[in-house]
């Protein structure tokens, strides 16, 4: 007689949370591209171990936000317009899917969750952080109520990488004011049940982001 097996809840690991915390700082350029991150000062601030800080940085070369050197340690990966321009091409099919499978096959608690998602986002134009955060909130509830799961965990996966450089393209108001109309746009298609235009849409307002992004990378280096 086979015995079912019965796993325990899952929760995150320190390292993992931690991981995740250093991860959107570095999102949110409170540690900038190519700075040294030191694991004595990372362990004070979070109080752990520097065994622990070593774990949470590894799982965050894993996910391509820093670099481990050996003798020189981990340092914040520099922007790239190679990577950028990889990972939004990438971004823009597969939001393009999810945006249409929700639009025709979403129920209308989905739709009205998209709406409130867009409302928040709206509240936040004058905040280019705030606005950068909840436009990936926003981006993850389509993902997932799209319904499909590889499309939701690729996106999870690849947040904090997606997340840094979209905030990236939408560092002014004016990049902030046309995004959110295109949102708009992509909020009334779903409601409409119009999967074409919908997917039309979220493509255009990934590859809008995309270009916004080189932009400002090449801004700075102007600069």
């Amino acid at each position: 007689m086979s015995t079912r097996f019965t796993p325990a809840a899952l929760t995150p690991t320190l390292p993992l949370q931690i991981a995740e915390r250093i991860g959107q700082g570095i999102v949110d350029e409170q540690f900038q591209p190519g700075e040294r991150l030191k694991e004595v000062e990372l362990a004070l601030s979070f109080g752990v171990s520097r065994a622990t800080i070593r774990e949470a940085l590894r799982i965050l070369e894993k996910r391509g936000l820093v670099s481990i050197l050996p003798q020189r340690g981990a340092r914040v990966n520099d922007l790239s317009p190679k990577e950028l321009e990889d990972l939004f091409e990438i971004r823009a099919a597969l939001l393009g899917v999810a945006s249409r499978r929700l639009a025709e096959r979403g129920g209308d608690e989905d739709r009205r969750t998209i709406r409130d998602g867009l409302k928040v986002l709206e509240a936040c134009l004058d905040d280019a952080s705030a606005y950068a955060r909840a436009s990936a909130r926003l981006v993850g509830e389509v993902t997932r109520l799209a319904g499909n799961e590889q499309i939701d965990s690729y996106i999870a996966e690849l947040s904090l990488r997606f997340g840094r450089y979209a905030r990236l393209g939408l560092a002014s108001r004016e990049r902030r004011d046309e995004s959110i109309a295109t949102w708009r746009k992509l909020v009334r298609a779903i409601n409409a049940r119009d999967g074409e235009t919908a997917e039309a849409v979220h493509r255009k307002l990934a590859l809008r982001n995309l270009a916004a992004g080189l932009e400002e990378i090449e801004r700075r280096k102007a600069r």
